[in-house]
């Protein structure tokens, strides 16, 4: 039986601002957009702990998956936020609202940051961030955060954003490198009627 539902459009973000933060749209465009989406997908720690379903290994492959993630925010699919610092507008990394259902009234969240801004809370400030956005301009009841099962950084920035641990996911999430074998995921969930964290 088909869903007759209305999936209503999802609003495009012109651009965020908070906790020392501007969060942004990329832009397929800008070189340094394209460069600093390469060194985020090719950094160690990144390949580490993510298989992204499209390889970005050059200019040209981060570009197009750029202009993926704008499609996609244009369908209202999702929302790929480019995190700057609010004093300079130096890019930081990203942190994506994904997955975006209307109809189910959730969506995923992810984050990374690119090496030279971490150990500055880049990935709480941008995700409470997203988070409200996600729950006052999109109306969603539930965003989902999900991460390989041994990275203890992003359990914390889970809990530390209100995303509560609900158990691990058996073989839920690609292995490092990997399209042919699977490992754990640990998931954690928030809910719209959830206490949103302080940030001092």
């Amino acid at each position: 039986m088909t869903d007759t539902r209305e999936q209503h459009p999802t609003p495009l973000a012109p651009g965020l601002h908070g906790h020392g933060l501007t969060l942004r749209p990329w832009d397929p465009e800008s070189a340094t957009d394209v460069q600093a989406w390469l060194r985020g997908h090719v950094d160690p720690e990144f390949v580490r702990w993510n298989t992204p379903l499209r390889t970005i290994t050059d200019t040209a492959d981060a570009r197009a998956s750029l202009e993926g993630r704008s499609a996609d925010m244009a369908a209202g699919r999702a929302m790929a936020f480019c995190v700057t610092d609010a004093a300079d507008g130096t890019i930081l990394g990203q942190v994506g609202v994904n997955m975006i259902d209307q109809v189910l009234s959730f969506a995923r969240v992810g984050y990374w940051i690119l090496p030279e801004a971490r150990g500055r809370h880049v990935a709480t400030r941008s995700l409470l961030l997203a988070a409200r956005w996600a729950f006052a301009e999109t109306g969603l009841h539930r965003l989902e955060l999900g991460h390989a099962l041994g990275h203890d950084a992003s359990c914390r920035i889970a809990e530390r954003c209100g995303f509560r641990c609900e158990g691990t996911l058996r073989g839920a999430m690609w292995d490092a490198g990997r399209r042919d074998a699977f490992r754990d995921l640990h998931l954690h969930g928030r809910l719209t009627t959830d206490p949103e964290p302080v940030w001092a």
